[in-house]
């Protein structure tokens, strides 16, 4: 059992090993902090769309480290993101509540959209202007050096009384003509040019759909991406969809393997096979993005491997169970064998890994029984992978353990514990890492994992970082310098096994 002493001094080796660029990712600037300022379309409810999520799944997905601040909070797929948005208030109330919020938590950058909720019998430009300027005086006298994106706000079919919205507009631009200043910027965002109420609002006419969600998210990326520093690194994997469960089309991300020296791989029909790396998101199996692993995909991907990162089914987005998620990740290693040879993939080189409920799902796939679960066609394609790497994965799913309430009756079913006192033999060479302050993964369980596994003369390493909680590295505000520690001891395991090394 290995024990990194720490976090940051595991760093300090990677970098003696790997140079500048290990020195690079080690030492990351702190996230850039947003704030959206608005109504409802800002806030989100359940019965419309919002920017906020898909906006940051751009941001990420770019190579972007960005942090949304505020006081108020609403459910995304990947958990709360904060804002100040209120729903139902127009910006003349915005202009006495946010400052206040803005000094708690200051921000880098403000994404400002507001002028709805007024009526065009009340005459409101002129004070939706004048709200809109006390405000930004706020937000500069917390922050000097703030950033203001201030949009035209989207068009409405409620009409008459969203009847004044182009001329808001026009003033909104002569506002932002009149207040920027090279140090202190105030940036006009078109978000009204190309947004049509006819098809990208709900029933109301006013909220945005899915569709206009996306829209708006694109339109504030776009400004974004002309302001922030360059990132260090942007993800384009590829898409390939893998299993259609009534209308949910599941996806896989694909980072193709960079080129590589044929004798560092070893060969199944073809020099240019290469070891898969699949990876499942962490989030309870109620939240989480595939986009989580990006980093580690675009790692693994330098080094030589196919690297994919999965989407499955999870509570918050599908109302699904850990039952449907497991059929989920056997069906996505299942697929990633039986088209191997369009992968460019050994199918008896492919790693399973994942974090917390994805760590627990990567570890069931390879634990669960037979294929019975397979459609007909591929049930003689074996959803079992030939190694794991699992991060502070779930491994007890009983009372005793995490998660049990999603599991009930049910739970000895897809347990891995469970599975290691009944058919230790089905697992395959497996690193575990674990903190030795996560509660939801103890290290005493991580170690009773691997003395069954090794009673059974099966090959099971733990590492456990000190000081380490669940998650190891919070992957939303840049993961460093723990994702770069993680890397490492996975680099390491898989150097061990024949055919598994990474390139360099």
């Amino acid at each position: 059992m290995r024990h990194p002493s720490h976090l940051f001094s595991v760093c300090r080796a990677v970098v003696l090993v790997w140079g500048l660029s290990a020195v690079l990712a080690c030492v990351e600037a702190r996230p850039v902090r947003l704030m959206a300022v608005g109504d409802s379309i800002t806030a989100g409810a359940d019965f419309f769309s919002c920017y906020r999520y898909p906006l940051w799944e751009k941001l990420f997905a770019a190579g972007y480290v960005v942090e949304f601040v505020g006081t108020q909070t609403s459910e995304t797929r990947v958990g709360p993101l904060a804002h100040e948005g209120y729903g139902g208030k127009n910006t003349e109330f915005l202009a006495q509540a946010v400052p206040a919020h803005f000094r708690e938590h200051p921000a880098d950058v403000v994404l400002l959209h507001s002028g709805h909720n007024h009526s065009v019998e009340e005459q409101p430009v002129a004070a939706i202007v004048a709200a809109t300027e006390r405000l930004i005086a706020a937000f500069r006298a917390v922050n000097p050096r703030v950033t203001v994106l201030l949009a035209q706000v989207i068009p409405a079919g409620k009409l008459p009384k969203y009847s004044y919205l182009p001329a808001l507009n026009q003033e909104l631009a002569a506002l932002a003509k009149r207040l920027d200043r090279s140090a202190q910027r105030v940036m006009l965002v078109d978000q009204a040019t190309g947004f049509d109420w006819t098809t990208d609002t709900v029933a109301d006419k006013v909220h945005p759909n899915a569709r206009g969600a996306a829209k708006m998210a694109e339109t504030w990326f776009r400004a974004l991406r002309g302001i922030l520093p360059p990132p260090a690194q942007a993800f384009a994997p590829r898409r390939i969809a893998y299993e259609r469960v009534g209308e949910t089309e599941l996806q896989l991300h694909v980072f193709d393997a960079a080129a590589a020296p044929a004798t560092a791989t070893r060969a199944a029909g073809t020099s240019r096979a290469r070891p898969a790396i699949l990876f499942f998101f962490g989030g309870g199996w109620t939240h989480g993005t595939p986009i989580q692993f990006y980093p580690e995909c675009a790692h693994f991907a330098a080094r030589g491997f196919v690297a994919i990162s999965a989407d499955y089914r999870i509570a918050s987005a599908h109302d699904a169970t850990p039952f449907d998620a497991a059929h989920d990740a056997r069906a996505a290693v299942r697929w990633i064998r039986a088209h191997a040879a369009e992968l460019g993939v050994d199918p008896e080189r492919i790693v399973a890994a994942g974090a917390s409920a994805g760590g627990h799902l990567a570890a069931a796939s390879a634990l669960a029984g037979g294929d019975e679960d397979g459609a007909a066609d591929q049930r003689s394609v074996s959803a079992r992978p030939n190694a794991l790497l699992l991060l502070y994965p779930v491994l007890d799913t009983s009372a005793a353990g995490y998660g049990h309430a999603l599991f009930g009756e049910r739970f000895a079913e897809l347990s891995p514990l469970e599975a290691m006192n009944t058919a230790p033999q089905r697992l395959p060479p497996t690193l575990i890492m674990v903190g030795d302050a996560d509660r939801a993964t103890p290290v005493a369980t991580a170690k009773r994992f691997a003395a069954l596994a090794q009673a059974a003369g099966r090959r099971c390493e733990v590492v456990v970082f000190p000081g380490g909680g669940h998650p190891l590295y919070s992957y939303r505000d840049g993961g460093e310098p723990g994702r770069s520690a993680v890397l490492a001891e996975a680099d390491r395991f898989l150097a061990s096994m024949p055919g598994f090394a990474p390139v360099h």
